[in-house]
């Protein structure tokens, strides 16, 4: 593959990771925060932003770990606990940083912040950077692009439910009713992309 079809490659990879093949609205993980954290864009943005950069390092972390620590040893039955370790430590570095630098939003996001950890979208954004065996740049690729549309798709949420607030709704869809419904619709907008681009 020459570098110009390598470079289109990783582009593809990035925009369907972001559209077509979104982690959050296409395979519906990472769903508990999303439902919880996006009620006001403010804190839906931070909470993104966090997570995209926790996603795109973590996932080249994790193939530096399976490709030079786990394959090596053939211990790759031991994936989920390295990751999740390695997710682990990385997540506590990010909480400090905005903890330091941005004590508002630490506060605003609470206890989802430390919960990134147990986010499934960061954990099935390594594992399925193993299962389709991309390299590193691929896998960044990914991982940047599945936090991207992760981001996206909750900024878009929280935008709605604000806009919500002042609407009109049944009192039998108010709440988780009306937030399960958007969602819902959110994933046939983006589902229906699918074939268009694909990342694997």
């Amino acid at each position: 593959m020459t570098f110009g079809g390598h470079m289109i490659h990783l582009v593809v990879i990035l925009f369907a990771s972001v559209f077509t093949e979104n982690i959050l609205l296409a395979r519906f993980l990472g769903m508990c925060s999303f439902l919880s954290v996006s009620r006001q864009v403010k804190t839906a943005v931070g909470l993104g932003f966090a997570v995209v950069f926790v996603m795109t390092f973590t996932v080249a972390l994790d193939w530096l770990a399976f490709q030079y620590i786990l394959q090596p040893f053939h211990l790759e039955f031991f994936r989920f606990i390295l990751f999740i370790i390695i997710i682990a430590a990385f997540v506590q570095f990010v909480e400090m940083v905005i903890e330091r630098y941005s004590p508002a939003l630490y506060q605003t996001l609470g206890i989802f912040l430390p919960l990134i950890t147990v986010n499934c979208a960061i954990l099935g954004a390594s594992l399925f950077m193993v299962i389709r065996d991309y390299n590193l740049a691929e896998g960044i690729a990914f991982g940047l692009g599945s936090g991207i549309g992760w981001m996206l798709a909750i900024v878009a949420m929280a935008g709605i439910r604000e806009k919500l607030t002042t609407a009109r709704i049944p009192a039998g869809l108010q709440g988780p009713g009306i937030t399960l419904i958007i969602a819902g619709l959110m994933a046939l907008a983006f589902i229906g992309f699918t074939g268009v681009l694909s990342g694997r």
